[in-house]
């Protein structure tokens, strides 16, 4: 079981999914309609490693963090 945690303005409490890599995870959360919008912009950290590759697998106990864009000023 992995845990997804979403940062900053996202606004959704963490999930638990059982799956084997980003790409599975990534066609799990397009369901949800909510998170559209910061899918296609945000970085993705596992066990606050940035990754890049949909095909990185991952491992039971694994933290996946959603990284928004922010601005600062």
């Amino acid at each position: 079981m992995i845990t997804v945690e979403f940062l900053g303005p996202i606004g959704k409490e963490p999930m638990q999914f059982d799956i084997k890599n980003l790409n599975e995870l990534s066609e799990v959360l397009q369901k949800d309609e909510s998170l559209h919008p910061w899918l296609e912009n945000s970085a993705v950290a596992i066990n606050d490693v940035l990754v890049k590759d949909k095909n990185t697998p991952l491992n039971d106990g694994d933290k996946v963090s959603i990284l928004p864009p922010v601005c600062g000023g």
